[in-house]
C-alpha cells in the first residue's frame, strides 16, 4: 500500500484533488486539503496519483509501493 503526505504549509485550496479523487480528498473548514482515508490501495492509486500530479502547490506526495 501508499500512504499520502500533505503539506498543508503549501496547500492553496484550489480543491483539484478533491475533483480528482472526491472519495479520497476533501477541504477543511478552513479551505485546506483533508485525506480520506490512511492508506491507498491498488484500486486507489492511479486517482491519488493523478491528484498528487493535479496540485498546483505540490502539496501532495504519493509514497510507498
Amino acid at each position: 500500500m501508499s500512504a499520502i503526505s500533505v503539506d498543508l504549509n503549501k496547500c492553496q485550496g484550489y480543491a483539484n484533488c478533491v475533483v480528482a479523487a472526491p472519495h479520497v480528498f476533501d477541504l477543511s473548514e478552513d479551505g485546506k486539503v483533508l485525506t480520506l482515508i490512511d492508506d491507498v490501495d491498488a484500486a486507489d492509486r492511479e486517482a491519488v496519483a493523478d491528484a498528487v500530479a493535479a496540485c498546483p502547490a505540490g502539496a501532495l506526495t504519493l509514497e510507498g509501493s
